[in-house]
Formats: C-alpha cells, sequence, structure tokens
C-alpha cells in the first residue's frame, strides 16, 4: 500500500543488510535495531509504540532463538514481521452481529475522515456477504452531507433512511432511533448510522456522539480515522475512546503517499482492534483488515491470500473452464480475452494487485508508469471491431485496422499491438493448456520442457547430400548417391577431427595412411 511504502522501503533495505551476514554479533543488532527505530518514527509512529517494539525486536534478536538459528538474518525479520501484528492488533477481529437483528453498527470519527463514503462500502461488503443493510442519514450538520449517503447508497444498490434535509436542519439523535425502528419494520438485518464529524474534538461532538449511542445501543461502533493525519491519530482515538468509547477502528485513504506510520499506533494505544481498511475511492476499495498479511505487505513479503480472495470473488468457475477448453481447442476469441479482462478490472485496481506479490518493491519504478487505462483503452479496440473480426481475427487487413483505430480513438500501432499480443497469449495459453510449457519472450527455453511447435513427432528426416564446398566434387557426390553409392562419412573419427577411413571396416587405405604421414612430416 502506498501509505507504508516509505516505512517498506526503510525495513526491506535495512533487512537487506543482514542477509550478507553469517552470524549476528550484538552491534549488528543493535544497528539494525536503530534502523528500525528511525525508520516508524519518520513513518509517524507513536514514540511510545516504537519504544516498545524495539525493545521486544533487540530483546528477541539477542535471545538464543536467533542465536541458534540456521539463518539468523532470516530469524530477525520473522520476529519483526511478528512484532509488527502484535502492534497491528494480533489476530483479525470480525464484526459481531446481534442474535436478534437489527445489528447496529454506529460510525464515528472526525470530519474529513470519510465516514460517509466509509458507510456505502461498508453497505456493500455486507449486501455481498449475504445481508440486507439499511443506511441512516443522522449527519445534519455538515452540508449536503445526507445527499452525498443518498448518492452513495444509490450505487452501493443500499437503501437510505433520511427523513431530514440536514444542513444544519433535524434532529440526529431522533433520525438514528428511527432508523431502527425502521429497519425492524422492514426487517433488515444491518443498520449502518452516519453521524456528524467536527474539525477537531470538542464537547458539541461528544455530547452528540453519545447522544446516538445511548439512542440506538449499537453492537458495534466503528471509530474511522484518517491515515494520514499523522500523531493527531493517537490524540483523536484517545479523544473518542474517552467520550463515545468504540468496538474497533477503520483506517482510510490507506492509497495515500504520505508517511502513514500512525495509523500503526492506533490498536496499540487503543487496545481497540482494527477491523476494516479503505484502500481508494471506488466502493469496492475496502476489505477487511488482517493484522498478518498488513505486516507481510509493510516487509514486502507478499500478501497472497488476499489476492487469491479477490480473484475468486471476481472470476466465475464454470467461465473459466470454458476459456480453458477454448485454449485446448484453439477456439479463444477476442471476444474472450475481453470477458477475462473486464473479470480482471472487476478485481480492483491493477496496481494494487502487482503489489501484493512477494518483492513486489522491486518493481516500483514499473508500477508507479503502469497506465490502469490501458485495460479501458483495450476494450474499446476490441468493441470497435465486428463479431466476425473478433472471432477471426486473421480478417483484420490494413483498411479495417484503420477502421478499428478512428472507431476506437487510437492509433493503427495500437491495434497491431493488440493483434500481436492476443496471438501471443493464445499461443502461449494453448501450449499450456495441452501440459507444455510456454516460451516466455525474452527468456531462454526451459530445459527438459515440451515447447509448442516444437514436437519432432512426424517430422521429415533430413535430406542426405553432399556438403562439399566445390560445386564439381559436390555434382560428384551428388550423382554418386542417386547411383546408390554411400559417401565416406566424418562421424565416429578420432579426436583430431579425421573421419572414418575407407577401407575395410572403416580402417584407412594405405594411400590414406601415406598421405596422413606425409602431412606429419613423417
Amino acid at each position: 500500500m502506498a501509505t507504508f511504502s516509505s516505512l517498506s522501503d526503510r525495513l526491506t533495505a535495512t533487512f537487506r543488510n543482514l542477509r550478507t551476514k553469517g552470524k549476528l554479533t550484538p552491534a549488528d543488532v543493535d544497528g539494525t535495531v536503530r534502523e528500525i527505530r528511525r525508520a516508524l518514527l519518520d513513518a509517524d509512529v507513536a514514540l511510545e509504540v516504537v519504544k516498545d517494539f524495539t525493545g521486544k525486536v533487540r530483546e528477541r534478536a539477542l535471545s538464543d532463538e536467533v542465536n541458534k538459528a540456521l539463518n539468523p538474518a532470516q530469524q530477525v525479520v520473522q520476529i519483526v514481521n511478528d512484532e509488527l501484528i502484535a502492534i497491528l492488533g494480533g489476530q483479525q477481529r470480525r464484526l459481531e452481529f446481534a442474535k436478534k437483528p437489527p445489528t447496529v453498527i454506529m460510525l464515528a470519527g472526525l470530519q474529513g475522515a470519510g465516514k460517509t463514503t466509509l458507510a456505502g462500502k461498508l453497505a456493500k461488503w455486507l449486501k455481498k456477504e449475504g445481508h440486507t443493510p439499511l443506511l441512516v442519514a443522522s449527519d445534519l450538520q455538515r452540508p449536503n452531507a445526507v445527499t452525498q449517503l443518498q448518492v452513495v447508497g444509490e450505487q452501493a444498490g443500499v437503501p437510505v433512511f433520511a427523513p431530514e434535509p440536514g444542513n444544519g436542519v433535524g434532529d440526529p439523535v431522533k433520525v438514528a432511533r428511527d432508523g431502527v425502528k425502521e429497519a425492524e419494520r422492514k426487517q433488515y438485518d444491518t443498520v449502518i448510522v452516519d453521524t456528524a464529524g467536527r474539525l477537531g474534538i470538542d464537547a458539541e461532538l461528544m455530547k452528540q456522539a453519545s447522544d446516538i449511542r445511548r439512542a440506538v445501543d449499537p453492537d458495534e461502533v466503528l471509530f474511522v480515522i484518517d491515515s494520514l493525519i499523522g500523531q493527531d491519530a493517537v490524540t483523536t482515538a484517545r479523544a473518542f475512546q474517552e467520550g463515545v468509547d468504540f468496538t474497533g477502528v477503520v483506517l482510510t485513504k490507506l492509497d495515500g503517499d504520505q508517511r502513514g506510520g500512525a495509523a500503526l499506533s492506533v490498536a496499540s494505544v487503543t487496545g481497540r482492534p482494527i477491523m476494516f481498511a479503505s484502500t481508494g475511492e471506488g466502493l469496492d476499495d475496502f476489505e477487511p483488515f488482517h493484522p498478518d498479511r498488513m505486516a507481510s505487505r509493510i516487509l514486502d513479503l507478499g500478501d497472497i491470500l488476499t489476492l487469491i480472495e479477490q480473484a475468486q470473488g471476481a472470476f466465475d468457475e464454470d467461465e473459466a473452464r470454458k476459456v480453458a477448453e477454448k485454449f485446448a481447442t484453439d477456439t479463444f476469441t477476442l471476444d474472450d480475452f475481453l470477458k477475462q479482462m473486464q473479470q480482471l478490472r472487476n478485481m480492483g485496481s491493477i496496481k494494487g494487485m502487482l503489489g501484493m506479490l512477494p518483492g513486489a518493491r522491486g518493481m516500483r519504478e514499473a508500477l508507479d508508469n503502469f497506465d490502469e487505462r490501458e485495460i479501458v483503452r483495450t476494450e474499446a479496440i476490441i468493441q470497435s471491431m465486428t463479431t466476425a473480426e473478433r472471432t477471426t481475427p486473421k480478417l483484420l487487413n490494413g483498411s479495417r485496422r484503420v477502421r478499428i483505430a478512428k472507431g476506437s480513438g487510437s492509433t493503427v500501432t495500437d491495434v497491431n499491438q493488440l493483434v500481436a499480443r492476443f496471438e501471443q497469449a493464445a499461443k502461449m495459453m494453448k501450449t499450456v493448456a495441452k501440459g507444455g510449457v510456454p516460451q516466455v519472450p525474452g527468456m531462454g527455453p526451459v530445459p527438459g520442457a515440451t515447447y509448442a511447435g516444437r514436437s519432432t513427432k512426424g517430422k521429415q528426416p533430413l535430406k542426405k547430400g553432399s556438403r562439399s564446398g566445390n560445386p564439381a566434387k559436390r555434382a560428384a557426390e551428388n550423382a554418386a548417391i542417386a547411383g546408390g553409392v554411400a559417401l565416406p562419412t566424418s562421424g565416429g573419427g578420432s579426436g583430431f577431427g579425421l573421419g572414418k577411413g575407407t577401407g575395410a571396416k572403416g580402417n584407412p587405405t594405405p594411400e590414406e595412411l601415406a598421405a596422413l604421414q606425409k602431412m606429419l612430416g613423417r
């Protein structure tokens, strides 16, 4: 995630230096802990958290568990990973639903933290999980907050209870209470109450939030905090804990490029778990928070489990099976290619997915230069083709490609590149579908692998003929071959490069021996 990119770079650079050492001395450990401390402080992690964190890392790094390890450097990385998981909350904490619906979830936090947008994201996520959420507009203070929640609810496909226009009009406590009753009456199983915030902590904010909490008696109170506000994150979290109290934390704007280390401090300082994370502006850029997975991302160890979950949610198994069959039978078309790209886009940000791969920090420049709109442009090119052209790309002559380029707002070069990529991808996947190993452009063949088009089965034997560089001799030898006379071969000769003799059993004739002696000067 971009928020922790600076911290991740510093930590991975520190561990890179450790890997060159076969054995760690106390001086090595102290130097490593010192670099970790600087990295955490530069990332705005709270000082008390940094002291506790580095103290535990140093104590464990100097213990017998490292001294007796086969690879001490890897053991230190594991210790840092364990301690990161601890300050992030330890284990994942899920929402606790009421035994008797509806489950009431109250959102609290400062203005600008992203509560209203988060309400829509949480509602959409709950809907995907099989729940029937209702959004309640209790933020009647911020201008157009009610309208924004209605727009977000419409995008998420979730109903919104908004009896008051807002903009300073209406009683937020009454709206929250009536919203819960509305959910009971219409049998919604979850209620998400969006409350007002302030630019800073004040008595009025805390009083209103406390009144709403007493009125609706929520099952969960989620404290929504901006990951980029720096050290104020800890101060704000403590103030809300004392004034309202909350059961969990939600981090927003984790896609920002600021120092977001203060977010690491919240769970440790308040003792409340981080339950969700918002990773972008889209309603789908929302995920449950897993401390172990976040720690792995920070240390550039990857997050394959989240990547797999996203893929399972976006790709249809039956469709994937059909595509595999098309690859095997060579019937994969540009229409199928388009569907695959659309499913890939449904998984979310391509950069975000690539960033979950282990060692992704090494691809930083490539990731930064990657244009997410490339998929949209590719879709436009394919959609500008006729049905016949998508089914049979061989129909795409020069004039058709010019027409497609004009229709999609691209160039003929773009169309040519797309067709080339499609043909290359189809060829590679066909090889995979048949059990072979595709040869990736720019890489040599894999030893022992079978490649498409490389099979020796059914090949015609090489034509036999003279290889002499003398035209007259070559013609005479070819005539001899045609007449059934075998030519002398060079296979099986001596280590000096001499061929077999033409005498009995391949032995040299007297003439050949004389010529050899003459060559050797005897």
